[in-house]
């Protein structure tokens, strides 16, 4: 009779005996990573964020473009394996770095910047920041030196061992590439419309090199712009700037009305049809467009608006972790090579 009860608890037991064992080795085969937090250094490097942003002070002073030079690093570290300083990897005989990837090369600068960053902590706090944290970091002052917004930034990224060429191929939006295609690339990345949107209003500082914009002045930048004398004026000083054929480095800036202050402005350009980019102003010209252009409406009416989604947006790219680098990763002692 025991045997019998024993053997028919078990049974009533199993589907619940199941769960708990898939829930709990589901958790263990697939850990989340530890989570972020804002006081990480606290008592390890407290200096960290004043140091941080004491170097990105000089840099931007001494040039304001620094500033969009950093903040484009981010983004293109954050959008392959993750936040991980994967980007500020250089090529060895062992490695493969991103920076040679065909959305990377001729466009990224600002990596001497993390440099002295780097170097400086490194005095301070030797081996305790992770070049990942560094940058994600710096992208935030930089935003804030040109005027936009603050936010709080969680820490405790550690830093790949390796990088993906191939993913930086693949993951990165082009300056050419359609609505939908960059909107699927934000969405893989766990990134919404709206934080889409957002981001790209980034491009209201910096530039944007002839070579990624050239099929847009000569296609249909007219018709966008309802050839406007205003806008013809100024699309006549582009091609003036980049020629139908040759001078792929010259450069214009994105925002050409503010181009060195974080501002909504870049919103309101697209609103007269002046993106620089196809891929800027499809998010407002493009019949696939319906909720991008309502979004690009609401930013260039309301700045803080835009300063609030772009702040929340940043926090989550920030957050998209690489979990690998938990478990292999290091604190780099120089961000250029992994270290031996």
């Amino acid at each position: 009779m025991a045997l019998f009860l024993r053997s028919k608890l078990l049974h009533h037991l199993q589907p619940f005996v199941l769960l708990v064992f898939f829930s709990f080795g589901a958790s263990r085969l697939h850990a989340s990573p530890p989570p972020l937090t804002l006081d990480y250094y606290a008592s390890t490097c407290p200096t960290v964020l004043e140091t941080v942003r004491k170097e990105l002070e000089c840099e931007v002073q001494s040039d304001p473009r620094n500033a969009a030079l950093i903040l484009r690093l981010h983004f293109h570290d954050c959008f392959v394996q993750g936040c991980d300083g994967s980007i500020l990897l250089d090529d060895t005989i062992t490695l493969e770095g991103e920076k040679k990837a065909s959305a990377n090369q001729n466009s990224l600068k600002g990596f001497k910047i993390v440099d002295r960053i780097k170097n400086e902590l490194e005095s301070e706090c030797p081996g305790i920041v992770s070049c990942a944290d560094i940058l994600t970091i710096a992208a935030r002052d930089a935003v804030i030196l040109v005027g936009g917004p603050y936010w709080d930034v969680p820490l405790g990224r550690k830093d790949s061992t390796t990088a993906s060429r191939a993913l930086s191929d693949s993951n990165l939006p082009t300056p050419d590439e359609n609505l939908l295609s960059v909107i699927s690339k934000f969405l893989y990345q766990g990134l919404s419309v709206t934080d889409m949107v957002a981001l790209a209003g980034a491009h209201t500082i910096g530039m944007a090199r002839c070579s990624s914009f050239r099929s847009r002045i000569y296609g249909d930048f007219a018709a966008t712009s309802g050839h406007d004398p205003v806008s013809e004026s100024h699309l006549n000083s582009l091609k003036s700037i980049c020629p139908s054929t040759g001078a792929d480095n010259n450069i214009s800036a994105m925002d050409y009305e503010t181009p060195n202050l974080f501002d909504n402005s870049f919103y309101q350009i697209l609103l007269k049809g002046e993106g620089l980019l196809n891929s800027d102003q499809a998010m407002y010209s493009s019949v696939f467009g319906v909720e991008t252009k309502e979004l690009v409406r609401k930013y260039a009416a309301d700045p803080i608006a835009f300063f609030q989604q772009f702040s929340d947006s940043m926090v989550k790219m920030g957050n998209i972790t690489n979990p690998d680098s938990f478990i292999t990763g290091e604190v780099r002692r120089n961000c250029r090579f992994v270290n031996t």
